[in-house]
């Protein structure tokens, strides 16, 4: 029997006797990650914790330092949006779990989502008001023709410093050559196992050896460092955690494990959360020299690095640690809707001023407005649970 069969059956036992997560972690090993020491001896004497609490660091940088920033941007907690996610189709060529529920999304009809010229439209407008950064999610954003022309126009955009994508890695490899001269400078893989078997069930399809491929083609291509993201569960993918970071060790691979969050249709239970705490002990137990990297106040990941292994090891602790405090991040539906948290229910059209012809003052007082109108935090992770929100890939990635 092949070992990936194999694993898979050992997975498919584990998976159907599932327990209740466990919260715990040591308190003195947390101490020293957040100040940046060296936690390999800490891990070994420290005390059980529990996990529950949550925690927002301080905004101790000022972004707009090397660049004006507009009032349409600052909410009123003073937190600078300099970083736009846009979701350019709510289509994919996978059927994840926890994006998709199981019987599909109704998707919205095209003529309801924005052209390519809309969005190049709104994220001029974004960027001259002080965005650096736009992400292109998806649906699969490299499932859209016309995706070599926007990063290309976006790209040209003056003032806009990153452009980066977040894919799948399906179609990614053979495109990235093209994308690369087109202005894509930053590339995050999803891929949430290493067991090609575990991955068809997953995402409903085949195409992991596809997903290897795209990693390596962006790695070829100097991209560094090549993100791959991992949505961990327990009793799914928790056991491959270290295999994982085995990725990192002789490429400039940043992997981030992220903690499953609650969307519309995916089945969230806190039996399937892994703890940020509890995915930093299994590493630690395997993994020596592990070290804290400073992480910019804006940063929604905890980085580190591992001594003697070329790439990094990133934690997304939106469940048990959540990063409001510094966020500086808005989102573009593809129909257009204007969404300033991830987790927060209300949306706010730009598709339907721009095509009732108003000018960009006019979408400047929704955005701003809308902006004004975002939360200290979103809600803790059982009231995320119960909270209506769409599905995952309606909102992008």
């Amino acid at each position: 029997m092949p070992p990936s069969i194999f694993r898979f059956f050992h997975w498919h036992l584990r998976h159907n006797s599932l327990t209740s997560a466990s919260f715990s972690s040591r308190a003195s090993l947390l101490s020293a990650s957040s100040s940046g020491q060296n936690i390999t001896t800490s891990h070994h004497n420290g005390s059980l914790s529990k996990m529950y609490s949550t925690s927002c660091e301080t905004l101790s940088e000022d972004p707009s330092k090397d660049r004006a920033i507009s009032d349409m941007l600052i909410d009123s907690f003073g937190r600078m949006h300099t970083y736009l996610r846009i979701s350019l189709t709510e289509r994919c060529n996978l059927r994840c779990h926890y994006c998709m529920p199981a019987e599909g999304v109704e998707l919205t009809p095209s003529p309801q989502l924005l052209s390519q010229d809309e969005i190049v439209r709104l994220a001029s407008l974004f960027v001259s008001s002080g965005v650096d950064k736009i992400r292109l999610t998806g649906g699969e954003p490299t499932i859209r023709k016309d995706i070599e022309e926007l990063c290309l126009q976006l790209s040209n955009l003056k003032g806009l410093k990153t452009l980066a994508m977040t894919t799948n890695g399906i179609t990614l490899g053979k495109k990235l050559p093209k994308l690369k001269d087109s202005g894509l400078n930053l590339v995050n893989i999803s891929l949430d196992t290493l067991v090609p078997a575990k991955f068809e069930f997953m995402t409903r399809r085949k195409g992991h050896g596809r997903v290897m491929e795209s990693i390596d083609a962006a790695v070829k291509l100097g991209y560094n460092p090549v993100k791959v993201n991992c949505v961990v569960m327990r009793g799914f993918n928790d056991d491959e955690i270290c295999d994982f970071v085995e990725l990192t060790r002789e490429r400039p691979i940043n992997v981030r494990f992220i903690e499953f969050m609650p969307f519309d249709g995916n089945v969230w239970n806190v039996k399937k959360l892994v703890p940020y705490a509890e995915m930093l002990d299994k590493v630690v137990e395997k993994f020596t020299g592990l070290q804290r990297i400073q992480d910019h106040p804006t940063e929604t990941a905890k980085n580190f690095r591992i001594d003697g292994h070329q790439g990094s090891v990133s934690f997304i602790t939106s469940m048990t640690e959540h990063f409001c405090a510094g966020c500086n991040r808005l989102r573009l539906l593809a129909d257009g809707n204007f969404k300033v948290c991830l987790f927060g229910p209300s949306e706010v059209s730009l598709r339907d001023p721009i095509r009732l012809g108003e000018g960009d003052d006019k979408l400047r007082e929704i955005i701003g407005a809308a902006v004004k109108r975002k939360k200290a935090s979103h809600a803790g992770m059982f009231d995320l649970a119960k909270t209506p929100n769409r599905p995952m890939i309606h909102i992008g990635g």
